[in-house]
């Protein structure tokens, strides 16, 4: 999984991350604070400073920055500064502010939001402001420290909130057009091509056969899922969750910017990646002992979604994966792209950026996988 969470609003214990809690501000994400305080002054209800900022230490893509003033905290989500050299279609704040603000009233927990501001003339980019949640960011997905009853709730709650994201009346919530209409894998395959085409900084193999192979395997059956659209989060897993501080309970859905309407079980997918990933290599529970720690396995994990969602899975699950790790091989070029360009916005952007290849490749053994697959349902159907 790319390390591209931001725990905005969360407060972690010492012994759940690395890269819990706040910093200064960097340099170049220095921010004019009058000129943010007279603003928020103006549209926020009840806001009053003295305001301070602190930055949250994880986070590639948008900062994000602690805004602590004597009476409460908030949390502001921004585009990169203004020197940042931006990819088409990327750091899209309006969207995640106008997602979260749809879903406030449904069965997805998400912090409430603000204010935002597209005006860049007030602090040099835009930015939307939101409520501070204080709870748990839990990165480690193997869960160290818990019992196996405790781990077996995390899981369990979050294939909840997924599922309860993926059943929610677009139409209902005011976002029948938050995705542009056609079909989804085509826009998504070809978005990730081009941003990656964009942000290469050295030829990785298995991305250009993955541009040349998706495009020709994009699942054709039409089942429940395709007649209607459902909110993807495109990013959602456990570290972009904030947790009760007590209960295996989700009171926050972090990091909407991939946010789309779209096929939920490639956005499902996405998230069971995490049985297929390696733990040494990225943020996955690939050859752990599921049962021993309490974790459910993948089969048993898709069919308790299936049964909250009423939803049937068909066409091959290698697809799906491989489709996946593309798109994350793809946001991790990205970050590589923005290391280059000194606009990154984390400390461990580098360490990020270098896992582009390994992803692409084990993307690509997927889609050999479901190629091995395919030929064998021919020869048994001749």
């Amino acid at each position: 999984m790319p390390q591209d969470a931001t725990p905005a609003g969360s407060t972690t214990q010492t012994d759940y991350s690395a890269f819990e809690g706040t910093r200064p501000v960097s340099e170049r994400q220095r921010i004019d604070v009058d000129a943010l305080s007279a603003w928020l002054a103006q549209h926020i209800e009840y806001f009053a400073g003295p305001l301070t900022l602190e930055q949250f230490a994880g986070g590639q893509s948008n900062p994000t920055f602690k805004l602590i003033t004597p009476a409460r905290s908030y949390v502001m989500r921004a585009k990169p500064g203004p020197s940042a050299k931006l990819l088409p279609s990327a750091h899209a704040i309006e969207r995640e502010y106008r997602v979260m603000d749809a879903l406030r009233h449904t069965d997805v927990p998400v912090a409430k939001m603000l204010a935002l501001c597209e005006d860049e003339s007030v602090i040099g980019r835009a930015f939307y402001v939101m409520e501070f949640v204080q709870g748990r960011v839990l990165w480690d997905q193997s869960l160290p420290g818990m019992t196996p009853a405790q781990r077996g709730a995390i899981y369990d709650e979050m294939n909840r909130v997924i599922a309860a994201l993926h059943s929610v009346d677009v139409g209902a919530v005011g976002l029948a057009g938050y995705g542009k209409p056609g079909n989804y894998f085509a826009r998504q395959i070809g978005r990730w091509s081009k941003q990656y085409q964009a942000s290469e900084t050295e030829p990785i193999d298995a991305m250009n056969r993955l541009i040349e192979w998706l495009p020709q395997h994009m699942p054709t059956e039409t089942d429940e899922r395709n007649e209607r659209a459902s909110v993807v989060h495109g990013d959602y897993r456990l570290d972009n969750l904030i947790f009760h501080p007590h209960e295996p309970r989700v009171l926050a859905v972090l990091d909407w910017e991939l946010s789309t309407l779209g096929d939920p079980l490639a956005d499902f997918a996405y998230h069971c990646m995490a049985w297929h990933v390696d733990p040494a290599q990225f943020r996955g529970i690939a050859g752990l002992d599921w049962a021993a720690l309490g974790i459910p396995d993948e089969a048993q994990y898709v069919q308790r979604y299936c049964e909250r969602t009423g939803f049937t899975i068909r066409g091959d699950w290698n697809f799906y994966l491989a489709y996946n790790m593309f798109r994350i091989a793809a946001i991790l070029q990205g970050i590589m792209k923005r290391v280059v360009d000194g606009t990154a916005a984390s400390e461990q952007a580098l360490d990020a950026g270098r896992r582009a290849r390994p992803m692409a490749e084990l993307a690509w053994r997927y889609a050999e996988s479901a190629l091995i697959e395919h030929r064998r349902c021919r020869s048994v159907s001749l």
